[in-house]
């Protein structure tokens, strides 16, 4: 099961009490994922697609609550490759179709004429406890959340500017920082954080998820901090091993062209350690003098090892 039929099966376990959510939930789930048929006489019947059942009943059960109708569950087989089911509710004008696109604010008196409104309205999310309500249905109705463990995305689909605007700012008013993108025909309002997502899950009551999620985030910024530590620890071996690699050709190029002997008796000391000690760090090969010096005082000797060699290259000694 993915992650994001996990979180839709958890939320549809969740029936609000109040009245206010439940209407503010079914209105959610029928702009995301509804359509408004007409029949004879200006009849007007609501269609409901789902690919997720634990959803589907659901609705049923919110549409049962509120205005005490019944639909029926169609099970339809998709024509597209993968054949999924998807989950079919026709709610018909004598099962108050209408009042419910009144209700939900989808269908509004206009000039006279019914007319379809986009942006959600103000009186269906007023308490915070329904705007949590109405992003739940949403997200019943059309969302997903990429399984954490690949990589962190929330989105909610929506084929409408401006209700996927009404979307953002909601979710906005969480803290939330959720942005638009188009893809095709439709607007997706995404969050890409995983803490982001964590917020969002708490906001709409997936608790479960949202703890799956905070262990597998756990485990993922362990894993990130253990490669980085290992990959910071490759890189200052790399260095180290370049840095005597190039130090032991001066020394050997001293020795070739002109003897260690040119060499000052400290330079010289540490000179031979060097080729003897191809491995050793600088601190390593100050504790091995008499008297011992530190890391700086080593690197200072070789330094000046590495000027002598430079003037030999040169012919300047």
């Amino acid at each position: 099961m993915s992650f994001s039929a996990t979180t839709k099966n958890e939320l549809s376990r969740i029936i609000p009490d109040s009245k206010c959510c439940q209407l503010a939930e079914i209105a959610g789930f029928i702009r995301m994922c509804g359509t408004i048929q007409i029949s004879g006489k200006r009849k007007m019947n609501i269609k409901l697609i789902t690919e997720n059942p634990a959803a589907a009943r659901k609705i049923i059960k919110l549409l049962k609550l509120y205005f005490d109708i019944h639909t029926d569950l169609i099970i339809s087989q998709s024509k597209m490759l993968k054949k999924h089911h998807y989950y079919e509710l026709i709610i018909l004008y004598e099962m108050k179709a209408e009042e419910i696109l009144r209700k939900t604010g989808i269908l509004i008196e206009r000039d006279g004429w019914s007319d379809i409104d986009y942006s959600i309205p103000e009186k269906l999310v007023k308490k915070r406890c329904c705007k949590r309500a109405y992003l739940r249905g949403a997200f019943l109705g059309s969302g997903s959340v990429t399984d954490p463990g690949k990589a962190y995305h929330l989105e909610i689909v929506t084929n409408n500017n401006i209700l996927s605007e009404d979307i953002k700012n909601l979710l906005n008013k969480f803290g939330l920082n959720a942005k638009i993108v188009t893809r095709k025909k439709n607007y997706v309002i995404y969050l890409k954080e995983g803490e982001q997502i964590v917020d969002f899950l708490n906001i709409i009551g997936a608790y479960n998820t949202l703890l799956d999620l905070e262990n597998i985030r756990i485990v993922k910024d362990m894993r990130n901090k253990v490669n980085r530590l290992v990959n910071c620890e490759t890189a200052n071996l790399n260095k180290i091993v370049d840095t005597a690699v190039r130090q032991i050709k001066d020394i050997e190029l001293i020795e070739k062209e002109r003897g260690l002997k040119i060499l000052p008796e400290k330079l010289r000391g540490i000179a031979e350690l060097r080729l003897n000690n191809s491995d050793a760090s600088l601190q390593e090969l100050g504790e091995m003098l008499n008297p011992p010096i530190g890391k700086s005082g080593v690197n200072h000797r070789l330094k000046k090892i590495e000027k002598i060699a430079e003037k030999i290259r040169k012919g300047e000694i």
